[in-house]
């Protein structure tokens, strides 16, 4: 069967991002999927997972924190011939004002707000040279609609994310490019135990 195109997920190893690959992969699409190295096994299973359904799928380990490492990966998925979506998740940062440090409120937010970020940009200049439309998700949360408490940074990454997502979508939509995020309430899933 041949594909309806090529998904890369960010964040796939676990949760909203494994779920989404999975899915993904039921509806046709070959997979690319990333995480950081810590989690490399985790993610080889959900490439075996998208393979056992029909479809082509690799790995990619990369911190969507760090530009060099978001193009290279960007530019791996190009040997699929072309990228049509884009989805990211991210990582939680349940901590209360008080304790928050500089270092702890960086990395969220390199992770959350600069990894949607550099994500979107790369996709996108990929998908402007591909001369077709695309699709990039980004991952925001209730929380990028209304702050909660001991969510701190959480919650300031993810209002970034939404006008992030809603700049990007005027920004590419002149391509052809739809941007959107999903923002869902608390979902059972590992992250929030």
């Amino acid at each position: 069967m041949f594909p309806k195109g090529t998904a890369l997920v960010t964040g796939a190893a676990r949760g909203i991002g494994k779920t989404t690959a999975l899915r993904l992969a039921d509806d046709g699409f070959d997979v690319s999927v990333n995480d950081i190295a810590h989690n490399s096994e985790a993610l080889a299973k959900v490439v075996h997972e998208i393979q056992a359904k029909g479809r082509v799928s690799s790995a990619h380990v990369a911190d969507v924190s760090l530009e060099d490492q978001v193009r290279g990966m960007v530019e791996v998925v190009k040997t699929y011939g072309r990228l049509d979506i884009v989805a990211n998740a991210e990582i939680a940062g349940n901590i209360p004002v008080a304790e928050m440090t500089s270092d702890k409120w960086d990395h969220v937010m390199d992770v959350n707000a600069k990894g949607a970020f550099l994500c979107y940009k790369y996709a996108g200049m990929q998908m402007i040279k591909q001369g077709n439309s695309g699709r990039i998700i980004g991952a925001s949360s209730i929380y990028g609609k209304q702050g909660g408490a001991v969510n701190f940074a959480y919650t300031a990454s993810k209002f970034a994310i939404r006008g992030l997502t809603q700049a990007a979508a005027l920004e590419f939509g002149l391509h052809g490019i739809t941007v959107n995020a999903y923002a869902p309430g608390a979902i059972d899933t590992d992250m929030c135990q």
